[in-house]
């Protein structure tokens, strides 16, 4: 291939861009928004992540654990903020602790840097915490994703890569010599190969080029709630809990932000619309599609109740919310809290309910489509990039 166009302007689409472009290639890249990282990226915990959670093998844990190290290395060279503060993962019960000792197992098997400590030790990093048991991770940090976003984008332009805003892909078809065409509204981009990293929109950028993919996207909404500024005290670098591993989420936790504001959330609760921040946010459309798809209702069977209800009554209730916290942290009250915003996360689910626990990649003649990258994908960037390029190269 000569030139590949990328669509989707986040983390994912920028790395892939980027990498393509160090390979030689001509470049262009789509995003119909008019800024970059706009959704997933944009509005994202900022936290790098260590590789801990992820079945040893996978992409998610291979691509974390080595992308804990090339993201932070990129920030460094091109004066992205960034630091490695480590963080604790906290066992409130003794129920708890056999699931603490398959995240230490797991840790070792990825080759992330952790160790069992104990309810004293764990105040030895965050006074205020409780806990019957910890695993402290080290390799954690904390980064300004958008700004790496920024810093890719100069690189970019300053190669002459072609990035266009507001240029959504609106329709997608075969070359009549091989490739592809796409049309934007505006103009119509012929490349010899397309890359999809269209995230919240990307099984709707496949079914355009022609693919039926294997998973459809359901957007769930994550809230996050900020200690107040005379209260951040109560919080030194990043607490979380115990994950259930029967869910995609990690679960409620607090995260001291690189201005020393102190994030807490994200709960989880299913979005009206695929770039739903708010519950008034509503879309017709993307309801219907969600309420179509099989996979919904028997997801919802399997969780609707208990977990989706807590999830919801604590999207509504802050005193919930400051509950779930006080788990971690007792000094945490209600009034100790406000609100912050939200985020959308792309979640790729199969039609018999179960979510994509992986990252999913699926490819055609000229085409590759990122279907499932949510978190650790910004994290993970740089390394699926690599991936990406190196099939795009094959």
């Amino acid at each position: 291939m000569r030139n590949v166009v990328v669509v989707g302007g986040g983390i994912v689409g920028l790395a892939v861009a980027w990498e393509l472009t160090r390979r030689g290639l001509d470049v262009t890249v789509l995003e119909k928004e008019p800024r970059w990282a706009a959704h997933q990226t944009g509005h994202n915990s900022n936290v790098v992540h260590a590789g801990l959670y992820y079945k040893p093998g996978s992409f998610k844990a291979r691509m974390s654990v080595a992308g804990n190290r090339s993201i932070v290395d990129f920030a460094r060279q091109y004066g992205v903020p960034v630091e490695v503060c480590g963080k604790l993962v906290v066992a409130t019960d003794e129920k708890e602790i056999p699931a603490l000792n398959t995240l230490a197992e797991r840790a070792e098997a990825n080759g992330v840097p952790a160790k069992k400590i104990s309810p004293a030790e764990a105040r030895e990093y965050e006074p205020e915490v409780a806990c019957v048991a910890a695993l402290r991770v080290e390799s954690t940090g904390i980064i300004d994703f958008p700004a790496v976003c920024q810093a890719l984008v100069r690189l970019l332009d300053e190669a002459g890569v072609d990035l266009r805003l507001n240029s959504p892909a609106m329709a997608i078809r075969a070359g009549a010599n091989g490739g592809v065409e796409v049309a934007t509204g505006s103009d119509v981009v012929v490349a010899d190969g397309l890359v999809n990293c269209a995230g919240l929109h990307s099984d709707r950028v496949a079914r355009l080029a022609g693919l039926t993919p294997s998973a459809k996207i359901v957007p769930f909404r994550g809230e996050y709630y900020e200690l107040k500024p005379e209260r951040r005290g109560l919080v030194k670098g990043l607490i979380y809990p115990v994950p259930d591993p029967t869910l995609p989420f990690l679960g409620v936790h607090l995260t001291r932000m690189l201005d020393g504001s102190v994030h807490a959330g994200p709960n989880a609760v299913l979005a009206l619309r695929r770039e739903g921040y708010r519950w008034a946010d509503f879309s017709a459309k993307d309801v219907a599609e969600v309420a179509a798809f099989p996979g919904v209702w028997r997801l919802a069977k399997k969780y609707a109740i208990p977990t989706g209800l807590d999830e919801v009554r604590r999207s509504f209730s802050k005193k919930r919310f400051a509950a779930s916290l006080a788990r971690l942290v007792p000094a945490v009250t209600e009034d100790d809290i406000v609100r912050h915003g939200s985020g959308v996360r792309a979640q790729a689910m199969r039609r018999d309910g179960s979510l994509v626990d992986d990252f999913l990649i699926e490819t055609a003649r000229d085409q590759v489509h990122v279907l499932n990258a949510p978190s650790p994908a910004a994290t993970s960037a740089l390394e699926i990039a690599r991936h990406i390029a190196d099939q795009v190269s094959a």
